[in-house]
């Protein structure tokens, strides 16, 4: 049985920053940071690149391994004892944008995001060890103006709803702090 701790806040929330540090104390051994982002352009590979090197001056002894598509397999097969995600939405977006190249438009596309989903719950529920998740609170903004943005939007809150339901832990950060709004101890 995992431990899973869900972060979640809005872009440039300090929520990644807090996720470290708070896998770093509940695992000071060392971790394995499971990285979403796919570098489709120049700034893309930048900010990559920036987060490689903070995490390797931490001191603190991260792998690294690189999840863009294939999450839930790799949770479910996982034998780590700290695994840090980051992100859940950015692993969302790329099955999202994998759909839609191989599906094209319509309702296939929010079945494949929906059923990707259940497969990360099906994970979560295979995994072992501490699970710190990363993912960002997309529900706060504006009704995206395309169709693919409101799907993603749906899914993403769905994914969100799912994952802070089975988590033992939730954290929202905001402006850099972290505010506790689950824990263990609270069960409705």
């Amino acid at each position: 049985m995992s431990r899973v701790i869900l972060v979640t806040g809005g872009a440039r929330s300090g929520k990644s920053t807090f996720a470290e540090r708070l896998l770093q104390k509940l695992a000071p051994q060392g971790g394995t940071y499971i990285a979403t982002a796919e570098a489709h352009d120049d700034e893309m590979q930048e900010r990559i690149r920036l987060h490689q090197a903070e995490r390797e001056a931490s001191g603190y002894a991260w792998l690294t391994a690189n999840c863009p598509l294939q999450l839930p397999e790799w949770v479910k097969e996982a034998d780590e004892p700290a695994v840090l995600v980051d992100c859940l939405t950015l692993w969302l977006s790329n099955e999202l944008l994998h759909a839609e190249r191989e599906l094209g438009e319509g309702p296939e596309i929010e079945q494949r995001l929906y059923a990707r989903i259940d497969d990360m719950l099906d994970a979560l529920a295979a995994a072992r060890g501490t699970i710190v998740m990363v993912t960002n609170e997309v529900g706060s903004g504006v009704v995206p103006a395309y169709k693919l943005g409101r799907i993603f939007r749906d899914a993403a809150g769905r994914l969100n709803q799912r994952i802070a339901a089975r988590a033992d832990e939730v954290y929202l950060v905001t402006a850099g702090i972290p505010i506790e709004i689950k824990s263990r101890m609270v069960q409705l």
